[in-house]
């Protein structure tokens, strides 16, 4: 295809966020890959110079990251591409030469399920497809799925949204509104925190999330990190703990969407874990990464957030407390719904937006 490479100049500014807040302005700019996708929702890098793209109708495609060329490589079967579901994110395997994974909502009988599946990458092929995980969370609704995945050392993570059941949130019998940690085979690892408790899934990990589209672990700090989508309002950066209750719909900083009344109890309570950073106004985060790269060493250990609803890139630097301490938006005047972020190989940032666009961040 022709490839339309542009720089889109925008002003980088310096939200306020506490008594560290600064005016200096920085220029970040957005070149265009390639463009024409179709909702392209998850990214994993092949190598330096090439990347797998998920597009949210069920399709992965391959792209030449020097001339933006798009190839088609394989179209899901059974994909339930409805509301918020479809093909969602995508992630080379740590452990395996070649493999990778990806969650879809998996059409069963009608009615969508957040499943885990992966498969082969090679010579320009994708073969042995299969689901690795068919999570318990079956609804005919097409909300809040989630879904992120990630790794730590050992271990595959994958997020799943409340599917618009607040109820969910609190429910452990279901998967629905949880982190999930994994073997790389989809079974359950013995460490798990409920793996003893009859009353939670096994392969829980943490719940009472409402929408987490961003999942992150940080190896070097050994930090698991989710955003997450609130009502209308209370988006929240979350500190991941093995074991604990993010509170949803028990607490929560937004509003009911019909009023200016406060969803669940309270903004925090006992036995809840409380957010690490709340948004107010939502910023509706589509992605979450902790860029550890060395080619812009001024977002070294910083997380970095995809904004749909308000159109930016949201940088945040957390304290060796884990406090959120400063926020910063840029792109702004892109004007465009940032899905997915990604670090490459070589400390390139490269993200995607739903208007079917693939950018590279320069400076």
């Amino acid at each position: 295809m022709n490839i339309h490479h542009r720089i889109l100049s925008c002003a980088l500014s310096l939200i306020a966020s506490g008594p560290i807040a600064s005016t200096q302005v920085f220029a970040w700019q957005a070149e265009k890959i390639t463009d024409g996708l179709e909702i392209p929702w998850g990214l994993a890098y092949v190598d330096d110079g090439s990347m797998l793209l998920t597009e949210k109708a069920g399709v992965i495609k391959h792209i030449d990251l020097k001339t933006g060329d798009q190839n088609t490589l394989f179209r899901l079967p059974n994909v339930w591409a409805k509301g918020q579901g479809g093909l969602l994110d995508i992630a080379l395997s740590p452990f395996e030469l070649g493999k990778f994974y990806v969650t879809y909502s998996k059409d069963v009988d009608g009615e969508g399920v957040t499943t885990l599946a992966s498969a082969t990458y090679k010579a320009d092929k994708v073969s042995n497809w299969q689901d690795v995980f068919v999570s318990k969370s079956r609804t005919d609704t097409g909300r809040h799925f989630g879904s992120r995945i990630t790794f730590d050392d050992s271990h595959l993570y994958f997020s799943i949204g409340d599917r618009g059941d607040r109820d969910n949130g609190q429910d452990t019998l279901t998967h629905a509104g949880s982190i999930l940690r994994l073997n790389s085979d989809g079974s359950t690892p013995n460490d798990n925190p409920f793996t003893d408790n009859d009353k939670v899934l096994n392969e829980i990990w943490s719940f009472g999330h409402r929408n987490p589209q961003g999942l992150f672990y940080d190896i070097p700090a050994q930090k698991l990190w989710s955003i997450e989508h609130g009502p209308r309002g209370g988006d929240e950066i979350n500190l991941i703990k093995a074991g604990a209750n993010y509170g949803w719909p028990v607490t929560s900083h937004g509003k009911e969407y019909w009023g200016p009344i406060s969803v669940g109890e309270s903004e925090t309570k006992d036995g809840i874990e409380p957010p690490v950073k709340v948004y107010v106004p939502s910023i509706a985060p589509g992605s979450l990464i902790v860029y550890q790269g060395d080619k812009f060493p001024e977002l070294k250990g910083k997380l970095l957030a995809g904004a749909l609803k308000l159109t930016h890139i949201n940088i945040v630097t957390v304290n060796e407390q884990g406090e959120a301490v400063k926020e910063e938006r840029i792109l702004e005047d892109l004007g465009e719904r940032i899905r997915d972020i990604e670090t490459s190989p070589d400390g390139d940032i490269y993200f995607s937006t739903d208007n079917g666009n693939l950018y590279r961040l320069k400076k």
